[in-house]
């Protein structure tokens, strides 16, 4: 786990405020659920036989006995509220957004700490394929106006309850066929989980399934009718994509339209964003029997991408420099007015030199310093000066805010 500190916080205030503009804009609402839930959410809506539930949730009992978990992902939590809180009853259609930590007991390395951010989205109440090349115009739109470009939308279908358990069945047996070749962990899932061994990284799992059977190959009518919708209604957008035949989830919950955005700039941890179907999920938790579609992306991973594109966190307005105890007073009260009316200020607390403090104007990058001594109490007026070009100029105290609203507006 890390800290997020000044100099960095900026970049994530500016990747969380393009989305709440952008999802805005499609029509969604915020929802914050808590970081802990009961234990018995994740391992009905994850499935009990995943990595996540298996090996990375950090659960404890509490002092009434109750087993709890910090939330491992968003779209479980959402789903909890939004039966628990029958949002469903307020309107057919539901588009929710969330943001905030995760926490998976995972090895740590470049993009991936223990507690970990995501920015998600969920729509429920949706089955027409139209919604799927919606949500994805709406996060291929966010890429674009958080300025990261090197970034590619793949697909895939990983059909549903009526197709999906005869091709899970075939790729046991294909899998049972090469079990010496494949890691520890995947053969022990690949019963249970099989579409796992697919995404396992291992490098003897990808020899061992390079001609694995596909879930393409093994669509219903339903879910190819669905699918081929949904590649056409993204061509009309003109977003670009690719079919990845072996991209699966590490969720039980997802059916059909699945999807990543992937980059090369990251190693082998090359998606910054996942999601896809999971219609059954909400009734599976005891709600209506609902379609959704959602995803999360991982806000570390955009934050590394962002890189060196530092964004530059604000700086005073207006530094006064205060000489004398009486200045140093006057000059306290001036600099909360200006605060009052929306400009940043700032002043020295110590009584340290004039020298000094102009080294600590130059050094916040002041718009403009304001000096303050025994004569500028008398007369009213000190010298207002541009840190840019060093101009100076006559400012009345009484009326600093306004002179210096006009400056700043020019």
């Amino acid at each position: 786990m890390n800290d997020i500190l000044p100099g960095e916080i900026e970049t994530w205030q500016f990747l969380e405020a393009t989305a709440r503009n952008v999802f805005g804009t499609y029509g969604f609402a915020e929802i914050r659920t808590p970081a802990v839930e009961k234990t018995e959410l994740f391992c009905r809506s994850i499935g009990e036989t995943t990595d996540i539930v298996e090996k990375e949730m950090y659960t404890f009992d509490d002092k009434s006995g109750n087993s709890l978990t910090l939330r491992p992902e968003g779209t479980a939590p959402v789903m909890r509220s939004f039966i628990q809180n029958r949002l469903h009853t307020l309107d057919p259609v539901s588009k929710l957004f969330y943001m905030g930590p995760m926490f998976r007991y995972e090895r740590p390395q470049k993009g991936r700490y223990r507690q970990f951010h995501q920015i998600g989205a969920e729509v429920l109440g949706v089955e027409d394929p139209k919604i799927d090349a919606q949500v994805l115009s709406m996060l291929n739109q966010y890429f674009c106006r958080i300025g990261i470009e090197s970034v590619s939308l793949q697909i895939n279908s990983l059909g549903c309850p009526e197709c999906r358990p005869g091709y899970r069945q075939q790729l046991i047996d294909y899998l049972e066929q090469r079990l010496d070749s494949l890691c520890a962990d995947c053969q022990r899932r690949y019963k249970t989980n099989p579409l796992r061994v697919l995404d396992c990284k291992a490098s003897g799992c990808k020899e061992a399934t390079v001609d694995a059977p596909e879930m393409l190959e093994h669509l219903c009518a339903d879910c190819e009718e669905h699918f081929s919708a949904v590649k056409k209604h993204l061509l009309a957008l003109t977003i670009p994509f690719e079919v990845n035949a072996r991209m699966v989830r590490g969720l039980d919950y997802y059916v059909r339209t699945t999807f990543e955005m992937v980059t090369d700039r990251l190693g082998s941890q090359n998606a910054v964003a996942a999601g896809g179907r999971y219609d059954g999920l909400v009734e599976s938790l005891g709600g209506p029997a609902l379609p959704g579609i959602g995803f999360a992306i991982g806000v570390e991973r955009l934050v590394l991408m962002k890189g060196e594109e530092k964004i530059i966190p604000p700086v005073p307005q207006l530094f006064i420099a205060a000489l004398g105890q009486a200045a140093c007073d006057q000059a306290f009260v001036l600099m909360t007015e200006l605060q009052r009316a929306g400009i940043r200020a700032e002043m020295d607390y110590q009584g340290k030199s004039l020298k000094a403090q102009m080294r600590r104007a130059n050094k916040l990058n002041a718009a403009y310093t304001l000096i303050i001594g025994e004569e500028e109490l008398k007369s009213g007026e000190a010298q207002l000066k541009c840190m840019a070009d060093s101009k100076q100029s006559q400012a009345k105290l009484g009326q600093l805010a306004e002179l210096l609203m006009e400056k700043l507006t020019k």
